[in-house]
């Protein structure tokens, strides 16, 4: 978990430096539209900026600004597949895992997405830029990071809440095996307590054998006289 944190961290920190050369990548994009005579339809797709860098594109500094876009999806596709292997999911990880996988793909359409506050993104763009040309796709990455930051809270929370489970069921199981059954515990009580007794009886039988005087025959009764 520590090390898809640091590399998410990693990504958003180059994404915050992207964010700072939001109009550059403005630009670019008129450019490279303008240079493919596609002028009329919104940029909808990561591949169709990938088209434009790789055919479109003839200035330096617009092919820089494009490749860290698609260098920064390619990222968080990588980090989409390590989230797979490292919480075995739930509903809610997985729905959130999910929404990034189909966000990142190459051909879904972005023009519907808009970033809402805190982020900023579509504030920067003019009315027509945002509502028909660069909402989606200026949108993108920063809904991606947000639904991988509420994947990493909830796996945490998720593994928080089995370890004091498993905290807590050792110690009941203690109690209850310390505590013996109440039957078993009833039969104990009632030899321990028969117990004294025949010790008592047996220590008097010893007790009357000590101290009873011993006991001697009387002779039989004769009559008052001479007796041979």
């Amino acid at each position: 978990m520590d090390e898809v944190v640091d590399t998410l961290t990693k990504i958003e920190q180059n994404y915050k430096l992207f964010q700072q050369q939001q109009f550059t990548f403005i630009k670019a994009l008129e450019r490279t539209r303008e240079e493919a005579r596609d002028m009329m339809r919104p940029v909808s797709t990561i591949v169709q900026v990938q088209c434009y860098k790789d055919h479109h594109c003839f200035n330096s500094t617009d092919r820089r600004i494009l490749n860290m876009f698609i260098s920064l999806c390619n990222d968080l596709r990588s980090l989409c597949r390590k989230l797979e292997t490292v919480h075995p999911g739930d509903s809610v990880t997985n729905g959130l895992l999910e929404k990034c996988k189909v966000l990142l793909n190459d051909s879904n359409d972005l023009s519907a997405i808009r970033a809402t506050y805190p982020h900023r993104v579509v504030n920067y763009l003019s009315f027509e830029e945002a509502k028909h040309r660069y909402g989606g796709v200026v949108s993108l990455i920063p809904i991606v990071i947000d639904n991988m930051w509420a994947w990493v809270t909830h796996s945490k929370r998720h593994t928080l809440y089995i370890v004091s489970r498993g905290q807590d069921t050792p110690k009941t199981q203690t109690v209850s095996s310390q505590t013996p059954p109440a039957g078993h515990l009833a039969a104990r009580t009632s030899i321990s307590n028969k117990n004294p007794v025949q010790l008592q009886e047996k220590n008097f039988q010893k007790f009357l054998a000590a101290h009873q005087r011993p006991v001697t025959k009387k002779p039989p009764w004769r009559p008052p006289g001479k007796h041979p």
